[in-house]
């Protein structure tokens, strides 16, 4: 890639994008980024605050599934890859609401795929999921069959779909990415670890789903994320697929007494809750695709947890009024079936 690279990010203001964004200006002086975000209940520009004078950094408002915005933002920075953080995440969200996955995750990234053949962008790199794959027995690799059990990760798994289909088809330039589970700095706090670590400094107590206490994760921290996004940006093959994993499987419970052990808390600060639909029992990824191009995790869970757990800490004024909306509050009580 040349000095003055462009990337064009989508969902920039959300967790992991506006990590990878600050990630990206702070490793490269010369790159210039254009955050393509729809500012929904987990884009906060609050994340970005401290590079929104960089005139390296622009932000545009505007919708993946929207075409014509799409197609304008990207005709005027002309990028040298557009790389598609934008999706809804949230597996119990999708429960509630398919439909906004399917237009998100599909249908917007069919609209970035059109804009990558019709504006000619060098490389397009989706984001995506361990969940497109399913309860793993064993652990699963590029090749492995999507089996995907809930609305989210059936969402995810078509927008892959697509991704592969224009690869086939046109040669569009792409690469798919499947992570396991992120943490870190500006999560929004309905994820397991910040919702964990906030509900504990506000002396609540964490719920746990009653049958998926045992269910099998394994946690990235964002900073090592980013480094295998710069990575396969940089050294990826197109028309691969790469998982991102560290290979540090833990059960769920085992992540609670860790938050809990943080705090100086007991077990009696945990609330069973009822399990959701189709809960996958296990994620196992095989990451040695991407070992193989030289990446390796630098953070161990523990080590960044304890880093997770001071940010909140000392963030309170970011994570607070987001779980005092009325966005969080509606969907913690349907999600967890708590009386408002």
């Amino acid at each position: 890639m040349s000095s003055e690279t462009k990337l064009f990010i989508t969902g920039g203001a959300g967790f992991m994008g506006s990590n990878f964004i600050q990630y990206i200006l702070r490793k490269y002086p010369l790159y210039e980024v254009l955050n393509f975000d729809k500012l929904t209940y987990a884009g906060n520009l609050e994340n970005l605050r401290d590079i929104e004078s960089d005139p390296r950094y622009r932000f545009v408002k505007g919708d993946i599934a929207d075409e014509k915005a799409v197609a304008r933002a990207v005709e005027a920075f002309r990028p040298d890859v557009i790389i598609n953080y934008a999706a809804e995440t949230h597996v119990d969200r999708s429960i509630q609401s398919p439909k906004d996955f399917l237009v998100t995750d599909v249908m917007g990234t069919y609209t970035l795929l059109e804009a990558v053949r019709e504006f000619s962008v060098p490389k397009f790199i989706q984001i995506s999921t361990d969940e497109v794959y399913g309860g793993a027995q064993d652990r699963s690799t590029e090749e492995t069959r999507f089996d995907p059990s809930s609305p989210y990760s059936a969402a995810k798994a078509g927008g892959d779909h697509m991704v592969m289909a224009y690869w086939k088809t046109f040669k569009t330039p792409v690469i798919r990415t499947h992570s396991c589970n992120f943490f870190g700095p500006y999560q929004y706090p309905e994820k397991l670890i910040p919702l964990f670590i906030t509900n504990l400094l506000e002396r609540k107590k964490v719920p746990l789903y009653r049958g998926g206490e045992h269910n099998v994760r394994n946690f990235i921290y964002t900073e090592d994320h980013c480094r295998a996004i710069d990575l396969i940006f940089h050294a990826g093959v197109l028309g691969e697929a790469y998982n991102i994993s560290t290979g540090e499987e833990i059960e769920n419970i085992a992540v609670a007494r860790k938050i809990l052990a943080a705090f100086g808390a007991g077990e009696d600060m945990i609330e069973f809750v009822p399990d959701r639909p189709g809960h996958d029992r296990r994620y196992s990824l095989d990451n040695s695709k991407l070992k193989k191009l030289g990446w390796a995790p630098v953070w161990s869970f523990d080590t960044a947890l304890a880093e997770t757990i001071r940010w909140y800490r000392e963030h309170e004024a970011w994570w607070k009024p987001l779980k005092q909306g009325r966005n969080f509050k509606e969907h913690y009580e349907k999600q967890y079936q708590l009386e408002g």
